[in-house]
């Protein structure tokens, strides 16, 4: 039985949970050589936002593993594996994790990597990231009783702590440098200090990044590549004649979704359409809880009935991806609560709720206008949708534009929006990922990708906070059902959608993904194949 193009990519979002592994990882050389350049596609200028030390943002989670790593890291179904940690313990209570810390190794500038960096790290992030503060928020303390032991002391379970150690995730990053720096501080040349296989030693910005292999690295004889160079192209039709000639070699969604059929076809390109473990792709619509109008439960109630989500998916994701009407993004089977739908698209009877609320179309067939942003990553066709949908019931719709340094700013630290696209990503586990967007603690003025709604239900709260310690697992999927429940009915946001993802790369390039963190890694194990 054939399958259309949107069924396929559907059963690939669904397929996500047990992770296929891409055909490039095993049809290959056993081999590695060593030498020669990557050139990798970036489609915004990251700004300062190097490492997740203080941000979830993607340029973080993308770039920093090159540079810095994490305690573990991650087979394909997030089985933990050594990095920086060679060895590590639970307690009996989930209140002690005991990790022994790895011999020998060095920070770039040749300073002595130990378990002050790990205690530093770790803290920083309960203060600084938006997740970490609700991964890291039970952290009593972080013992040191030597060099090369740290222990993390909680007041009350983390279930979800081993899988927040990665590189993209929890970066470790040294403490005789990020001491001195404010929490919010983004990175420079001069801070852009790691452990990782890649020493950043050029950094032009809205240019390019390049990165040399770091000939003290631990991990003997890696990385393969003698350099990295990240070209960022704003331009998605430039990025993929980049990608058709050669003169670039990977890129992650870096090409128009109409562009992906014809470049299936290239016999020097491969096309990865795998959506991997650590992603947990979800895109929603927020409202600004101090914007009056939105505070009214019909107004929103309306919004949600006028927003087809399937359209999202048939005109700007090409089919790409599959409609996900809860927080709990469907491609988290696991906790995904199948009994929460989308509000029914049905524009008269949003018509009917905003006529109830008293917002009448005025003299132009308008009832009230609001101010339309959208995260820099996703591409404007998800705003114009959205834009065309609201416009039909009487909505007015303003789209404003931003790169992704001025979109923070605006949406997380001067608020200046009525209604926000996102792309919060639940990751591997909706603690962390979900979280963040609805707990009123972490409603936080200039804190990137947290409650930029101002979102404050203490039913919510309980929910949240009552997920993110509860040790059973069974018990957690019926309180993170209650959680998708309770927002739904609130109307607290509108769920949209759930991208699929794509990775092209030159056919030349081997071992580009080597685990559930896609090419969010450090490129340490990729190689350049001479004769392909």
């Amino acid at each position: 039985m054939s399958l259309n193009r949107r069924a396929f990519n559907q059963l690939l979002l669904l397929a996500s949970a047990s992770v296929a592994i891409p055909a490039n990882v095993f049809a290959q050389d056993a081999t590695p050589v060593s030498g020669g350049t990557l050139t990798w596609l970036y489609t915004v200028d990251p700004g300062t936002a190097l490492f997740a030390i203080n941000t979830s943002s993607g340029t973080g989670q993308a770039i920093g593993p090159k540079i810095v790593e994490g305690l573990l890291t991650f087979d394909y179904d997030l089985n933990p594996l050594p990095l920086l940690a060679t060895e590590w313990s639970v307690s009996d209570d989930h209140l002690q994790y005991t990790f022994k810390l790895r011999q020998g190794v060095k920070w770039h500038d040749g300073v002595d990597f130990t378990s002050a960096d790990v205690a530093f790290s770790i803290l920083r992030l309960k203060e600084a990231h938006p997740r970490g503060r609700i991964t890291y928020q039970n952290v009593v303390e972080v013992q040191t009783p030597d060099p090369l032991t740290a222990i993390i002391v909680l007041s009350k379970p983390a279930p979800f702590l081993l899988a927040a150690q990665s590189s993209a995730e929890s970066p470790i990053v040294p403490k005789h440098i990020f001491e001195s720096l404010p929490p919010a501080d983004g990175q420079s040349l001069a801070t852009a200090i790691g452990t990782g296989p890649f020493k950043l030693t050029e950094w032009v910005p809205g240019s390019h990044l390049i990165f040399d292999r770091n000939p003290d690295y631990w991990d003997t004889g890696k990385p393969y590549l003698d350099r990295l160079i990240l070209r960022i192209i704003t331009d998605p039709s430039a990025r993929a004649a980049a990608l058709e000639t050669g003169e670039a070699d990977i890129g992650a969604n870096p090409v128009p979704l109409g562009d992906i059929a014809r470049l299936q076809q290239n016999p020097n390109l491969v096309v990865d359409t795998k959506t991997y473990a650590y992603a947990g792709p979800q895109q929603q619509l927020f409202f600004n809880y101090d914007t009056e109008i939105l505070t009214q439960k019909p107004v929103r109630l309306a919004i949600a009935q006028a927003i087809n989500a399937q359209e999202i998916v048939d005109v700007a994701l090409y089919g790409y991806g599959q409609v996900s009407p809860s927080p709990v993004s469907v491609a988290l089977p696991k906790w995904y609560d199948p009994t929460v739908v989308a509000h029914p698209y049905d524009p008269p009877a949003a018509e009917k709720l905003l006529d109830e609320a008293g917002h009448p179309r005025g003299a132009d067939g308008t009832r009230f206008r609001l101010w339309l942003a959208y995260n820099a990553f996703l591409t404007p066709a998800y705003a114009d949708v959205v834009k065309n949908q609201l416009e039909k019931v009487g909505i007015g719709i303003e789209i404003i534009k931003f790169d992704l340094p001025t979109f923070l700013k605006t949406i997380y630290t001067d608020r200046a929006f009525d209604l926000v696209i996102e792309s919060l990503s639940n990751t591997f586990d909706p603690s962390l990922g979900i979280q963040r967007a609805y707990w009123s603690q972490n409603f936080k003025i200039g804190l990137p990708f947290s409650n930029a709604s101002h979102y404050a239900n203490p039913e919510a709260d309980a929910l949240l906070e009552a997920a993110a310690v509860e040790p059973d697992e069974a018990r957690r999927r019926e309180i993170w059902s209650q959680f998708q429940h309770l927002i739904h009915d609130d109307v607290a946001s509108v769920d949209l959608v759930a991208a699929g993802s794509q990775i092209i790369a030159n056919k030349r390039v081997k071992n580009f993904v080597t685990g559930a963190q896609g090419i969010s890694w450090s490129f340490g194990d990729t190689w350049i194949d001479p004769n392909a």
